[in-house]
């Protein structure tokens, strides 16, 4: 999941700590509910250490009531190591996570987990449902916040 739609300057002035604007939150919570909704909400929630990615990560854990906390890596910092995330996830058993970062990191990312660019530009709240195996991915689903509309993506298993 990409970021939800955050404020243009924070007050310290410092990219790392521009929050979410309000609108950006409730998209947030909407696109949660969504997941809920769907039966597709994770069960586990990793976020980029970035204020705007935390605080989107909060906001999903409150809203689909996730057991235990939000953890933090600075692998889905811009510029971090996410497909290490990745594989430390599989090693420990992790399934249904979602993490919760920036662009163009996550749409990398998830291109290099299903061996080709995501078909859509990754909009801010939006959530890339992909099954994922260390030998390969598919992506399964699109939710589009400026929609709401869960999309099949009818190439998965």
């Amino acid at each position: 999941m990409r970021h939800g739609a955050a404020e243009d300057r924070s007050s310290s002035g410092r990219d790392d700590d521009r929050a979410l604007t309000a609108p950006g939150r409730e998209r947030v919570r909407d696109v949660a509910r969504k997941l809920v909704s769907l039966g597709e909400a994770p069960l586990h929630v990793v976020s980029s250490p970035l204020v705007r990615a935390l605080q989107t990560a909060e906001i999903v854990a409150a809203t689909i009531e996730l057991e235990g906390a939000v953890e933090v890596s600075r692998e889905l910092a811009p510029g971090g190591q996410g497909a290490g995330l990745v594989e430390s996830l599989f090693d420990i058993g992790r399934k249904r996570a979602m993490l919760v970062g920036h662009e163009p990191d996550l749409s990398l990312l998830a291109g290099l987990l299903i061996g080709e660019p995501i078909p859509v530009p990754l909009g801010k709240a939006m959530v890339l449902g992909l099954s994922s195996k260390p030998a390969g991915g598919a992506l399964r689903f699109v939710l589009d916040p400026q929609a709401l509309d869960l999309s099949i993506d009818l190439r998965a298993p």
